[in-house]
């Protein structure tokens, strides 16, 4: 099994394994997501349509305001969030609302993340030591 490791920064979370669902673009969970329905809404989105239940989003940079935040912790609770959140930059509102949802994320990768990882491809997210491991 060939197994490659990807560094960032150290992230928020537990470790947790699932696979990825991987796109250039930016993430909000207030505006690109039916929260409801468990799937990319925005039309614009390259995700768009795309289930992210149980994925490990991996996504440009967050965007939005104090909404994203608080939308992270409630679809954690009610079992409609991704399993984690890979980016190459969080913005510091987008890092309170996984800290308080408990939803891992690490963000500054060694390079682009949204090249080094696949769709389709099983990884495993170690946000105390800031590592991903991509098999």
């Amino acid at each position: 099994m060939n197994r490659r490791i990807i560094y960032g920064h150290v992230g928020i979370g537990p470790t947790v394994s699932g696979t990825a669902l991987v796109a250039s673009d930016n993430f909000s969970a207030r505006y690109d997501l039916d929260r409801i329905e468990g799937v990319f809404s925005r039309p614009t989105h390259k995700l768009f349509g795309e289930n992210y239940l149980n994925k490990v989003l991996v996504l440009n940079i967050a965007k939005g305001g104090v909404a994203s935040a608080w939308m992270l912790y409630e679809m954690v609770t009610r079992k409609m969030a991704p399993i984690s959140l890979l980016l190459n930059y969080a913005n510091p509102i987008m890092a309170q609302g996984a800290a308080h949802a408990n939803l891992p994320m690490i963000d500054r990768f060694d390079g682009d993340i949204t090249t080094m990882i696949k769709t389709g491809e099983k990884v495993t997210v170690e946000p105390k030591t800031g590592k991903i491991f991509v098999e």
